[in-house]
């Protein structure tokens, strides 16, 4: 699993995490960002973004539909928590009137808040992972750590945002789909109906598998967001759902999107199309005009939607010339 006493000790060294203060976080995160994004190690707009001390390598693409501004928000954030080796990405597909306000916010609230809470219940727990343990409850006890932070990172995030009077959130809401990479160990939380496939070879050459959190279809988290509490009270969650997976040497990319990738394309044809591209750099751009192209096809008459992708490559010298077969 993640190397907790490294990121425990990375948070030690470095600036302090945002306390409870609103201004105080705000602060903290967008002097993160800035020295991030000064270094080409955090973006939240189409392009690419490569670290020089990781394999990760993740192409970005976002466009607008044809209901008005764009409601999807994209980050990557490279060397995330001061480790080298980890990334966070994400993708917030805002909806209702105030969606884009809403989406934008959460972008920029959830990594201060998920470090914040993290080093939290790292702090808490860091006794008890200097015992020795059985590696099997270690695991366990150290995916809960990643669980327990997403869990409130949402809670706190959905609080923040009830509690903003600058930002409508009554009526308008956003999915909130993060993904943390350190080393060979994923971590996926979601709520909201965007989506994250991975994709693995098989045995036979050229061959991809498709693998999806918890093996669940898509139209199950339709009753999670960020926001909307006019129906907060029907059954509307801002609980994420957290996965973990142990990557091999298999696993090729992880493909994020917001469902306007999704409604028109599935999760075959997402790899097929990422894995089939020339210029990995490209590729989130080429799966994007894809589903624009599908919209047109299979929505006649139906205003194309936000399409958002990231498309996160962990082999980056890997060159996916051939268009590959695929199975489930």
């Amino acid at each position: 699993m993640v190397l907790f006493p490294s990121l425990l000790n990375g948070f030690a060294r470095k600036k302090s995490c945002p306390n409870d203060d609103d201004n105080d976080e705000r602060k903290a995160v967008k002097a993160l960002a800035k020295e991030a994004r000064k270094n080409g190690l955090l973006l939240s707009s189409s392009g690419t973004v490569k670290s020089s001390k990781a394999n990760n390598f993740a192409s970005i693409f976002t466009k607008k539909g044809q209901k008005g501004v764009n409601q999807d928000r994209l980050i990557v954030w490279e060397e995330f928590g001061w480790q080298e080796d980890m990334i966070l990405c994400g993708v917030f597909d805002g909806h209702g009137p105030w969606g884009h306000y809403v989406s934008k916010s959460v972008m920029k609230l959830v990594p201060a808040s998920l470090l914040c809470n993290l080093k939290e219940n790292l702090a808490a727990t860091s006794l008890d992972l200097n015992y020795k343990m059985e590696a099997d409850r270690r695991n366990h006890h150290e995916f809960d750590i990643w669980k327990q932070a997403c869990i409130k990172t949402c809670a706190a995030v959905d609080h923040h945002l009830k509690q903003n009077t600058g930002i409508d959130s009554f009526q308008s809401g956003t999915t909130a789909l993060t993904v943390i990479k350190q080393g060979e160990d994923l971590i996926i939380s979601n709520l909201g109906d965007s989506r994250a496939v991975l994709a693995t070879t098989s045995d036979e050459p050229g061959v991809y598998r498709v693998w999806m959190p918890n093996g669940k279809t898509p139209g199950l988290a339709i009753s999670r967001a960020l926001g909307d509490y006019c129906v907060k009270d029907f059954g509307l969650i801002s609980v994420p759902e957290v996965t973990q997976r142990k990557l091999n040497s298999r696993d090729q990319f992880l493909i994020l999107a917001s469902d306007g990738v999704w409604d028109v394309i599935s999760n075959q044809e997402a790899v097929k199309i990422v894995g089939s591209s020339e210029e990995k750099g490209k590729a989130a751009e080429r799966l994007v005009k894809c589903a624009k192209h599908e919209w047109k096809r299979k929505r006649r008459g139906i205003a194309i939607d936000d399409i958002s992708a990231i498309c996160l490559f962990f082999q980056p010298h890997n060159n996916f010339l051939t268009p590959p077969s695929y199975n489930v």
